[in-house]
């Protein structure tokens, strides 16, 4: 009769059965003891670390879950917005499950020898921690207060190459808002019609936009990914090409799955900002620069503002050349660069971080900087507009 059941469904049938005897702590889940390496172990561990809290009012949200089930070893970690599962190489000798202080859990780990360790836990949720002469005593507890991650049903993936979700978070989500008043602001949009996906993320000073084809068309659909979610995935990823990520959406949660890792994050409700609406191909300027030249002289410019300064750069764009300068408590600078520029000469000021943190993360050689007028933003696009970063200018008095 089992032969005749579908493997994700007698997964999910064991997955329900496990739970079952998790939250009405049947024996199943005491006398745990596994064995994994060292490595494996940490590695495992750091990754769910970034769904623990470092303070919560819940202190059970403060551990990680061990899981040994048929299925293999699992570390788990919520913190209700955020919650990771991810599996550890290792050897089974009797399956349970514990809940572990995940901070003390973790610098236990990180201090081992590198050889196997084995882990067991009693009745009482006693955990030994062993490896080579180094035995450490902890106690654990029940995870049956430990809050289940969403269930998200797996239909209709997005799939992107990891190194794809990686390049595309870095260079969105430094122009997310850190300021936490304002939700929609914290998160990115990922806007997907048909064969099409832009990531924007915007703090109201910039906005930064990367489109990306995708293999097959999906259904339309707009969905707000907290920054601090796609940040920690990131982290995580390991960048190669050849991996890929498969990314499930529900009304409240998505939920990314790759290499043997489950995060999955309660997405921000609200409408993002109509940025089509901001966007302009109309320009009275155009530059066209070496980026690495332009990077270096605002960095050479920045070694004269202060942290608590709000002092702008001027740029001044005249018979093909950028002028660059700076004046502050601290000293003033001026640079000149050579450029190929179109149309009307042009002052205007910029906050440097802001022009830094758009350059760093664009591949190409030379940028193409759009420019109307000292008081409306620039823009920093390819051809193709598979990045667009819109800058808003600072009022500079231009006899300073």
């Amino acid at each position: 009769m089992i032969s005749t059941i579908s493997q994700p469904l007698l997964l999910r049938l064991l997955k329900i059965y496990y739970i079952y005897l998790y939250k009405n702590g049947k024996g199943v889940y005491s006398h745990m003891k596994i064995q994994c390496q060292k490595s494996d172990l940490l590695n495992s561990v750091n990754i769910v670390l970034k769904a623990v809290p470092a303070k919560s009012t819940m202190p059970i949200l403060e551990c990680l879950i061990i899981e040994s089930t048929s299925l293999g070893i699992k570390l788990i970690a919520n913190d209700m917005e955020l919650g990771i599962e991810t599996m550890v190489k290792g050897n089974i000798l009797e399956e349970g499950t514990v809940a572990l202080n995940a901070k003390v859990f973790s610098e236990i780990v990180r201090r081992l020898p590198e050889n196997e360790v084995s882990i067991y836990t009693d009745e009482n949720y006693m955990t030994e921690i062993i490896c080579e002469k180094a035995k450490f005593s902890i106690a654990g507890r029940s995870g049956g207060e430990f809050p289940l991650l969403p269930e998200v049903e797996k239909n209709n993936p997005i799939t992107l190459s990891q190194f794809t979700l990686k390049e595309v978070i870095r260079q969105t989500v430094f122009s997310i808002s850190d300021n936490e008043s304002n939700k929609i602001m914290a998160g990115e949009l990922f806007d997907i019609k048909k064969n099409e996906l832009r990531v924007i993320s915007l703090d109201g000073h910039r906005i930064s936009i990367r489109k990306i084809k995708l293999n097959e068309e999906y259904e339309d659909k707009k969905i707000i990914i907290p920054g601090k979610t796609l940040n920690e995935i990131s982290k995580i990823l390991s960048g190669e090409a050849s991996s890929t990520v498969e990314i499930f959406f529900t009304d409240k949660h998505a939920l990314f799955e790759f290499d043997e890792t489950i995060v999955v994050t309660r997405l921000i409700e609200g409408e993002y900002y109509r940025i089509d609406q901001m966007l302009s191909s109309d320009y009275e300027t155009k530059v066209t620069i070496n980026k690495k030249e332009l990077l270096s002289c605002i960095d050479r410019a920045s070694l004269l503002i202060r942290e608590t300064d709000k002092k702008p750069i001027i740029i001044r764009i005249g018979d093909n050349n950028l002028e660059l300068n700076i004046n502050t408590a601290i000293g003033s600078m001026n640079e000149n660069i050579d450029i190929v520029m179109e149309g009307k000469d042009i002052i205007i000021g910029f906050n440097p971080k802001f022009l830094t943190d758009a350059l760093r993360v664009i591949d190409d050689e030379t940028v193409d900087i759009y420019l109307i007028n000292p008081k409306m933003p620039c823009f920093i696009r390819d051809k193709d507009e598979s990045y667009i970063y819109l800058i808003l200018p600072i009022n500079i008095n231009v006899a300073s």
